[in-house]
């Protein structure tokens, strides 16, 4: 079955930076696309930047564009998000999706970042 484990969130004051991993199994990873998405409290989930399936194209929303980076490792099936320059507005649970899509595996827990002072 469909596997995708997020890992590396944290707190991190305004301006700082983290590097989000998701690890997949349990599907051809070389086929699909990845995506990260995001919740806030309170908030829906929100698309937040997708990678195809070669890793040669990549796609953000406005808010992150030039702070956030995602990438992917295909030979190890994970794909990351490096996220600069953090804003409290980032503060979410995050994910990552496979393919274009935008709603989580229902097992995924997903890796909480908080960005606070």
């Amino acid at each position: 079955q469909v596997q995708l484990v997020e890992s590396g969130g944290g707190s991190v004051q305004p301006g700082g930076s983290l590097r989000l991993s998701c690890a997949a199994s349990g599907f051809t990873f070389t086929n699909y696309a990845m995506t990260w998405v995001r919740q806030a409290p309170g908030e829906e989930l929100e698309w937040v930047a997708s990678i195809n399936s070669g890793g040669d194209y990549t796609t953000y929303t406005a808010s992150v564009k030039g702070r956030f980076t995602i990438s992917r490792d295909n030979a190890k099936s994970t794909v990351s998000l490096y996220m600069n320059n953090l804003k409290s507005e980032d503060t979410a649970v995050y994910y990552c999706v496979k393919g274009w899509g935008l709603v989580p595996n229902t097992e995924s827990q997903g890796t909480q970042v908080t960005v606070s002072s």
